[in-house]
């Protein structure tokens, strides 16, 4: 887990319900039992201020970051989807997005990392399909000043032949059955009665290696999904895990939020 992917778990998970922001001897401190240096903590915190996620604050602790109100948005959203509050439903209808040409490649490839963020897949390279409308999709193409034409359409076909074709669920399958197994693993790896920095520790690095089906798995329904999905298996343990390691973790944010 690198820096700047710790303090976006750490401000989306525990300080974004505590105001949004933190000293920075408590982001150092928090860091700390994920084995992330204090330098490299200041770095992704610089980095982070100029791409305009987090800008700095004076807090009674000392100055800290606080998050920017572009972050607060894209923290949210993010939570959502990693704590899935409802069953994915779909409407039967298609959404697809049809993108002007981006001739700079830094912002096609940023370009391309979104709409695949958003659940969106390719069809064309430049036209991109999927279950149904983000409403992240608005402020990413606002984010990257790309136009946009959109479309809803029904699929003359099977539908699920069209999601094998585009979606590599095969390789998400086999990601899922791979990452419950190190979880189970991780999680064994606490002994009963574990020091609060110890279960932060495995608690965030449960969360990161979750977050990381944001970027892969398009969320699809599962209808669209084939028979026994260890999605779903995957995701109960999650939820079942973070909850439970969620007190310990807490106890230990709360403790290095408030010393000065």
């Amino acid at each position: 887990m690198n820096a700047r992917a710790a303090l976006f778990d750490l401000y989306g998970d525990h300080l974004r319900s505590r105001g949004g922001r933190a000293s920075v001897a408590a982001l150092v401190r928090l860091l700390a039992p994920l084995e992330i240096a204090a330098p490299a903590v200041r770095t992704a915190v610089s980095r982070m201020v100029r791409q305009g996620w987090l800008a700095p604050a004076r807090l009674p602790q000392g100055p800290g970051y606080e998050a920017t109100p572009k972050c607060v948005r894209r923290l949210d959203e993010t939570a959502l989807r990693i704590y899935r509050a409802e069953a994915v439903t779909w409407s039967g209808r298609w959404h697809l997005v049809s993108v002007e040409p981006v001739r700079e490649r830094t912002r096609r490839e940023r370009l391309r990392a979104g709409l695949s963020f958003l659940g969106y897949a390719p069809l064309t390279e430049g036209t991109w399909i999927g279950p149904r409308p983000s409403p992240e999709l608005d402020g990413l193409l606002a984010g990257e000043e790309v136009r946009a034409d959109r479309f809803e359409a029904a699929l003359d076909g099977d539908p699920r032949a069209l999601v094998a074709r585009i979606w590599d669920l095969d390789a998400i399958a086999a990601a899922y059955e791979e990452w419950l197994a190190r979880a189970v693993e991780l999680v064994g790896s606490l002994p009963d009665g574990a020091d609060d920095d110890r279960v932060f520790a495995v608690r965030s690095r449960l969360l990161h290696g979750w977050r990381n089906f944001l970027f892969r798995d398009p969320c699809l329904p599962a209808e669209l999904l084939p028979a026994g999905w260890p999605g779903e298996k995957a995701r109960t343990y999650f939820e079942q895990e973070a909850a439970r390691l969620l007190p310990a973790a807490s106890a230990f944010v709360e403790r290095h939020l408030t010393e000065p």
